[in-house]
């Protein structure tokens, strides 16, 4: 089984540090062409090896900074073939410190400026033969409790919802899934969670025992873009390493190894 993207031309949003990085070096191992966009260069190339991604400046959430650039990356490559939108991310803060205007930034880069970025790329791969692909970089604040960050979870879960509808609206040509990632270790992980030791006690809660890394988003992102998934579209796939562990187990005075299939079913009907 091959993904099959030796001659995929590839945008990835926000893909100069982080996870966009960790998603380019895989469809840069997998052969494509890639090219990462942000608002400003990466500190150190993104690169597989001798193969590199090209950058392009963009600030997303300009619509017309976004139409120009795609119609760039046509007029140098011919095609556009996968989008992986994943440009996005909020700093903390509690809603009811934050300003109207603070909300409509953050709703506006993970939500609005996806869609914008999802429609110049849609008017490309709607005239293409092989039509194209594109993965939006969710997250599971959408499908759970996000204090600090209210309006980022708002958004994402808009993000998954857009997914699905684009999902229809574009089909056949274009295939549209979303990515639901859990905690990611990056470069930036000691901003959100303080010293290695915090680090290593938030990855602790994760089932897998783990963060996730940035190529492991990148994986699924591959697949859903390859011809792999080719009947794949309207996914929300879940890429969290098993989700957080309830709270409650910790807290609880009784033994929490594991019980009978009985007592399991007693239990979830209290």
């Amino acid at each position: 089984m091959c993904l099959d993207l030796d001659d995929a031309v590839v945008l990835v949003t926000g893909g100069a540090r982080g996870v966009g990085a960790g998603i380019a070096r895989v469809f840069l191992s997998a052969g494509a062409t890639v090219l990462v966009c942000a608002r400003r260069p990466p500190d150190v190339p993104v690169a597989v090896g001798e193969r590199r991604a090209g950058f392009l400046p963009c600030d997303v959430r300009d619509p017309d900074a976004v139409r120009q650039l795609v119609a760039d990356i046509v007029d140098r490559y011919g095609r556009l073939d996968v989008l992986v939108n994943n440009a996005g991310g909020a700093p903390f803060r509690l809603a009811a410190d934050a300003s109207a205007d603070y909300h409509a930034k953050v709703v506006g880069l993970n939500l609005l400026a996806p869609l914008s970025v999802a429609q110049a790329a849609n008017a490309v791969m709607q005239r293409q033969e092989r039509g194209g692909a594109i993965v939006m970089v969710s997250s599971v604040s959408g499908s759970r409790p996000s204090p600090g960050s209210a309006a980022y979870g708002a958004a994402k879960a808009g993000l998954d919802s857009l997914a699905t509808s684009l999902a229809v609206e574009w089909a056949p040509k274009v295939r549209v899934n979303s990515i639901v990632v859990g905690m990611v270790r990056t470069e930036s992980s000691h901003l959100h969670y303080g010293s290695e030791a915090g680090v290593d006690a938030v990855a602790a809660t994760v089932p897998m025992g783990r963060l996730a890394d940035p190529e492991d988003v990148g994986n699924c992102a591959a697949f859903l873009a390859s011809p792999l998934a080719g009947y794949v579209s309207g996914a929300v796939l879940r890429m969290h390493g098993g989700g957080e562990r309830p709270a409650f187990l910790a807290a609880a005075d009784a033994n929490t190894e594991p019980a009978s299939s009985a007592g399991r079913a007693s239990t979830s009907q209290e």
